[in-house]
Formats: structure tokens, sequence, C-alpha cells
């Protein structure tokens, strides 16, 4: 007798249920490929303008009457570098010397809605660019894909919503994607900040007329263009004189101290960095909810200045994750402390002062 084998029955794959999941397969890669498309032809569209930014002269640039009262409005922004913030109020002198100058768009037209950049495509009815569009807008006249690729990389808060990204424009932060962009030695080449407080204005101004073309080397100067080395004297008295005597007082060759402020910190950093005697200057705050810092260096701090921070850091409660030099590829000031947040050794454990104590020196693998 033999054994009876159990007949398999292989039932049918349902045609319709098979052909509705390949469709559905083939629409999500559809829609991948059409989202990806959009973002490359976004970034690559305004990487095409980066170099050569129309960011064009108002039709009525000199508004005010520089003889005027109050003429160069303060920023929306708290903190940051005295230098670099006369700088960006020298640049409005020229861009929006209007009374809303954060509203602006191209031709002295304002907008209220100020969620995301307004994207108005006006065409330019002067100068050598009549005819084109401008998207112009804002107090520092930031064209659409200029602002775009800036707030990628500067903006404090990013809005997410599926594949897009989306930037506030609202005054703090056009001041905190400026400031962050003029501040950034990388991009430029070229230590902007350190240029100002060498009294190197005219080098700065016409290494910035590419992108500001009314800056008195450009394509389209104005009738403010020969007034903004004295603008720039005038804001940048007023902004020194908001930080008190003891700014004037450091030496050109001093160590600066730059931290990048976070509500987690609840003021501990800032208290304790107030202590030591070196110019300290709040940046506008790119990482928001890490409770940890680290330090970076340049070449020529001594390590003493180096540890004498981290020590008075420490003591105070912050946690320090690591102290590094700046890499070398970054053209960073020679002489700069930075401090903030750095997501790459939030895992590691914080350093404790016998280990600070300990060093001879820091390295980039510290």
């Amino acid at each position: 007798m033999h054994p009876v084998k159990p007949k398999i029955i292989r039932r049918k794959k349902s045609r319709s249920s098979y052909g509705r999941f390949m469709l559905f397969k083939r629409l999500i890669f559809i829609s991948i490929f059409i989202i990806s498309f959009i973002s490359f032809f976004q970034i690559f569209k305004g990487n095409s303008n980066i170099s050569k930014q129309e960011i064009t002269k108002l039709i009525s640039p000199n508004k005010y009457n520089y003889n005027g009262g109050d003429k160069w409005p303060q920023l929306a922004m708290k903190g940051g570098d005295p230098y670099i913030r006369a700088l960006m109020r020298t640049i409005s002198a020229s861009e929006s010397n209007y009374s809303r100058p954060y509203h602006v768009v191209y031709t002295g037209k304002n907008v209220s809605n100020l969620s995301k950049h307004p994207d108005w495509c006006i065409t330019i009815v002067s100068g050598p660019n009549k005819g084109n569009c401008s998207t112009a807008a804002g107090r520092y006249q930031m064209l659409t894909n200029t602002w775009y690729l800036m707030a990628r990389r500067y903006h404090p808060q990013r809005g997410w919503f599926m594949f897009w990204e989306s930037y506030s424009f609202e005054p703090k932060y056009q001041d905190a994607v400026v400031h962050g962009w003029l501040s950034d030695r990388k991009y430029w080449k070229a230590d902007i900040p350190g240029l100002l407080r060498k009294g190197k204005l005219d080098r700065v101004l016409r290494l910035l007329s590419g992108t500001w073309t009314s800056l008195g080397y450009g394509i389209e100067t104005n009738s403010m263009s020969r007034n903004l080395p004295r603008v720039y004297r005038e804001v940048l008295e007023n902004e020194l004189s908001i930080l008190g005597e003891n700014f004037y007082q450091k030496k050109e060759n001093s160590v600066i101290v730059e931290y990048f402020p976070k509500d987690v910190d609840n003021g501990v950093v800032e208290k304790a960095l107030r202590t030591l005697d070196y110019q300290l200057i709040l940046l506008p705050t790119i990482v928001v909810d890490l409770p940890s810092n680290s330090i970076w260096f340049g070449s020529a701090v001594s390590i003493k200045d180096v540890k004498l921070v981290a020590e008075k850091l420490i003591s105070s409660g912050v946690s320090i994750k690591a102290i590094r030099p700046f890499n070398k590829k970054v053209a960073f000031s020679d002489l700069l402390i930075q401090v903030g947040a750095d997501p790459e050794v939030k895992n590691r454990p914080s350093l404790t002062l016998e280990e600070v104590r300990e060093k001879s020196s820091f390295t980039r693998d510290d």
C-alpha cells in the first residue's frame, strides 16, 4: 500500500489585485521622480543665479534724506557680531531704504504676509537688466532662489510639509540668514568680520558688489552708493555703543568668543562666558534643542585660552562634549573660539575638568 501524498492546491493570484499593486508601485515611483526633479531644478536654478544675483536697486533708493533723523533702522534680530550688524544696516540703506524695509519688494511695493518669501516676479523697468524679471524682496532684496539656497544653510528654524521645506521670511529670520551668510568665511573665501575690524570696508563692499549690485562697485549704483562708508561709520558707532565701553577696550589681536545661544542652556553658558576677558558675540541659533555644547578654536588661539574657556564652562555646570580646532578647509579666523551645539558628538560622555586640565593639546580626532 502506497502512502497517499497530499495534493497541494495552488491558488491563482488575482489578476485584478496584482494589477492594482503594480499600478500603485508605478505611481509611487513617478511621484518620487517628479519631486526629485523639481527639487533638483530649484537647486540648479538657484546655483546658476547665485554668482550673479540680480538684487536690483529700487526705483526710489534715496527716499529718506541722509540728513534726516533716525534713517537706518535697527535689526529685528537680537545679538550677532556688531560689525556684521553694521554692514547689514549699510546694505539695506542702499537696497531697501523704505519705511518698512522687511516688507518691501522691487518697485517699492509692500507685502503683508512674510510667512515665506513673496516670490513676486516684477518686470525690471530700468538699468542693465531692463525687461528681465526680479523677485527681490525684503530688507536685503534677496531673490527667491537665493533666499531658498541661503535659508537651507543659515535659517534657525525650518518647517517641513511632506517633501517640502518652508522658511519663514519674518524680519528676524531675514536678519539671521544674512548674518550667517556674511559671517561664513568659507563661502566668501574671506574673513569679512576680520576685514571690518581692520577698517577695510572698501574691500568688503567690493567683494559683495557681485551680490548686492548697488554697493558702489557693481552694475547698478544709486544715489546712496557714495554715502555708504559714511552710513557704515554711523551705524557701527551705534552698534558698538549698545555693547558698552568694554568692547572698545579690547585689543585688535585679542581672542574673540562666539556663542550660539539656545533656550535649553538657560542663560548659563552666556553668563559664564561674560565673566571672562574676551569679546563675546552672540550669533543666531542654529541647533535649538541640544543641551550639550562643544568648543572650536582657531590656529592662533593658545591652549591656555582654550582651556580657560572650557574650564569655566564645565565649572558652571555646562556639558562640553568635544574641544577641537577648526577644520583647516574652513577659513575661520585664527583668533576665534566658538561655543555651540554639535549633533555629531551628542552621544559622547561629557568632558570632566580633570580631562581638560591634563590635555596638552586638542586635535580634530578628540
